[in-house]
């Protein structure tokens, strides 16, 4: 079945996803080897050797992500900061600079800074918002990497990337957008300008707390050959269990996020204006200064948004810790609703930097449970923060 001129919950669930021709399975098996027979030596069926090079059940979730993305190819990774360690390797060499945005996922800041700097590349940190100071230090000639995140983690600043993508062309820099938050389903961020998308696959795009992955989706066929290599090379792959639960999960994406945007905005508006709260960071509220922004480049406004509380860091533990139906644990995006406290949780690694996050902030993932038993659950628990 073609599914390149078919809407996007169309590709969702067909792409990469042929019936098996065998037995006629609409689901197609998981291929949980480690190696293919060979006719005769190097004679190899449709080209697959070893699990590490290519394995079917991977080259499904591949082709479905690079439709989803509008990217000509895409590589599927044990996780995310695997997948975004691959697509550094392929682009970065001692001497190389990379820009990123001063609100990122604390692993990305991480990553970069720990790992990629004592091999000699330079790393600046900016406000992705403010054009001008991009502009100011993407210098042409000298970066070679402009890594943008929007939405951002977890203050929830919304990036221009058609702007930032003319920004960093301009100066000789590849683009990269890390759409993990929004997902496919909200935005893509290839059709805006980016030249790279990456993803942790855990999140929206698998949907249901069970597995741990990450994606690269390209547009190009120089880098996705460099990418591939890596992959290759390296060998960070998504194994054939993981992949088929992401394919399983991308299948009910389009109808999940509707929800978890739904259930955010009624649960942002709810805690707009509350005595407890200082500040609602979420892309859907008029009063975001990214909300018009987010409203051009995003189908709607996702399922994450942070709060600021009032009374400050004890208050913002004791709600973190008071939710019932939110439940206390790290990552985002299934279906269940998650509530985390980013200074000492997933952001711990850049306290002491310019990417710390204040300790009044508390992060929420809205899951897609019914909206009135997570309003109720977030009264209560703001309650108990202020006893």
């Amino acid at each position: 079945m073609s599914t390149s001129d078919h809407g996007f919950s169309t590709r969702a669930i067909h792409a990469g996803q042929e019936p098996d021709a065998r037995t006629g399975a609409v689901v197609p098996p998981i291929y949980q080897t480690s190696t293919f027979v060979q006719d005769g030596i190097g004679g190899f069926r449709d080209g697959y050797e070893y699990a590490r090079s290519a394995n079917p059940t991977r080259d499904s979730l591949q082709e479905l992500l690079a439709s989803l993305e509008g990217g000509t190819a895409a590589f599927s990774f044990a996780s995310g900061l695997a997948a975004e360690d691959a697509l550094l390797r392929s682009v970065l060499r001692p001497g190389s600079r990379v820009v990123m945005g001063n609100d990122v996922y604390g692993g990305t800041h991480r990553l970069v800074n720990r790992v990629w700097t004592p091999w000699g590349v330079t790393l600046e940190t900016v406000e992705m918002t403010d054009l001008d100071a991009v502009r100011a230090a993407v210098r042409p000639g000298e970066t070679d990497v402009l890594w943008v995140e929007t939405p951002s983690n977890p203050l929830m600043k919304v990036s221009d990337v058609t702007a930032l993508a003319e920004i960093g062309h301009a100066a000789g820099a590849l683009v990269v957008v890390d759409n993990t938050f929004a997902s496919p389903a909200l935005q893509q961020p290839l059709a805006l300008g980016a030249d790279v998308v990456v993803h942790s696959t855990t999140k929206y795009i698998g949907g249901h707390s069970d597995v741990v992955g990450g994606a690269v989706v390209v547009r190009d066929d120089e880098l996705a050959e460099k990418i591939g290599f890596v992959q290759f090379g390296a060998g960070a792959v998504s194994a054939p269990m993981e992949a088929w639960l992401t394919v399983r999960g991308i299948k009910t994406l389009a109808v999940r996020v509707e929800r978890h945007s739904s259930n955010a905005l009624a649960i942002a508006r709810e805690l707009e204006g509350h005595p407890a709260i200082e500040r609602v960071f979420y892309p859907g509220l008029e009063s975001h200064p990214g909300h018009e922004l987010a409203a051009r480049q995003m189908s709607a406004f996702g399922g994450m948004l942070s709060v600021s509380l009032t009374a400050g860091a004890a208050a913002a533990r004791r709600f973190a810790e008071s939710t019932e139906i939110f439940q206390l644990a790290e990552s985002l995006g299934g279906v269940e609703s998650l509530i985390g406290y980013p200074t000492e949780m997933t952001h711990a690694s850049v306290r002491g930097t310019e990417l710390e996050v204040p300790d009044t902030v508390v992060r929420l993932s809205v899951g897609i449970e019914d909206v009135a038993d997570l309003l109720a659950d977030v009264r209560q628990a703001l309650d108990r923060a202020q006893a």
